[in-house]
């Protein structure tokens, strides 16, 4: 869990392991028709199962596309790597603003500043304050639960899946399973070898 971003007005996920999960919308709140957002056995489809898989997908920021992006319904920030910026050659519009976040990474970390980045999520355009880190993350971004909030995403790790509702219908992005269990194959094979002490 990351603590160190703006406060989530009390509202928390809370992880189930159903086979279904259903959130209704109303029509006056979100001007789309009233409909459920329903997780069945047939989102899970294709997975490796049983898991214990983060949730990774790719989102878009201005024209280029942005992988390893963790959704983590447990953090009250929104992150992203220095490296990511430096390679699309956006570190200049970072704005100067140091944070102190704390349980990243088990420990405490100040940023180097925060950037606005328009994200495409299937078509929604959201501006998302980021704050910038330079450190040794598998990640390039970590999506927590404002930007969850900000979209009305439904998440499911079960599922791999994120579902959220748009003026089209309700929508989804799929997360990518494979990049996970690569990611926990390397994690494991650096910690082989190291003693532990108790």
């Amino acid at each position: 869990m990351i603590f160190g971003a703006k406060e989530i007005n009390g509202v928390t996920f809370s992880a189930a392991k159903k086979t279904k999960v259903s959130v209704t919308h109303s029509k006056r709140l979100w001007e789309v028709d009233e409909e459920d957002i329903t997780f069945t056995e047939e989102d899970a489809d294709g997975l490796l199962l049983s898991h214990n898989d983060a949730l990774l997908i790719s989102l878009s920021a201005l024209d280029f596309k942005i992988k390893c992006v963790l959704v983590d319904p447990g953090s009250s920030a929104k992150i992203i790597q220095w490296r990511v910026l430096e390679q699309v050659k956006l570190t200049i519009s970072i704005v100067s603003a140091t944070k102190l976040l704390f349980g990243f990474n088990l420990a405490s970390m100040t940023t180097l500043g925060e950037i606005l980045l328009p994200m495409n999520a299937e078509g929604i355009m959201k501006t998302t304050l980021f704050e910038v880190v330079d450190c040794d993350m598998g990640y390039n971004i970590i999506l927590g639960i404002p930007w969850l909030h900000e979209i009305k995403v439904v998440p499911s790790t079960y599922h791999q899946l994120l579902k959220f509702p748009t003026l089209e219908g309700i929508k989804q992005i799929r997360g990518y399973q494979p990049a996970t269990r690569e990611m926990n194959a390397v994690s494991i094979s650096s910690n082989k070898g190291k003693e532990h002490v108790a």
